[in-house]
């Protein structure tokens, strides 16, 4: 479904041990969705993540460890973790070929990741001097 920034509201991209909750919603303004955007401090990480209806984990893109799947097989780093029914986000895929252009730079993984994710309209997240 296609996503579009729920207001002109702008918003900082995090510094490393920060995070950001952005809204998003359909076209038709039914439904409703966060784009969660986590840096981590230790292990100087980002976490992308979309979520519908709060709490529904729809994908998100992990950079952190390993991740070992219901069925025991670990999928290595970055993965990504889709919605599966019944499952919830506890399974976790490779990244597809060709979806991140330049896996170093944490800018442009998240724009990646907002086309994926079907983000049609960009959010006014503002580049900070070190992103």
């Amino acid at each position: 479904m296609e996503k579009v920034p729920a207001s002109s509201d702008q918003f900082d991209f995090p510094d490393m041990g920060g995070r950001i909750e952005v809204p998003l919603m359909s076209r038709d303004q039914r439904e409703h969705f966060l784009l969660d955007i986590h840096r981590k401090r230790i292990a100087l990480t980002t976490n992308y993540q979309t979520r519908a209806r709060k709490v529904v984990v729809l994908a998100r893109l992990d950079f952190t460890a390993p991740h070992r799947n219901p069925d025991g097989r670990e999928v290595g780093v970055p993965h990504l973790h889709v919605y599966r029914e019944g499952y919830g986000d506890k399974w976790a895929i490779e990244v597809p070929s060709g979806m991140l252009s330049n896996v170093q730079d944490t800018w442009l993984v998240l724009l990646d990741f907002m086309r994926y994710c079907g983000v049609v309209e960009q959010p006014n997240i503002v580049r900070g001097l070190f992103s």
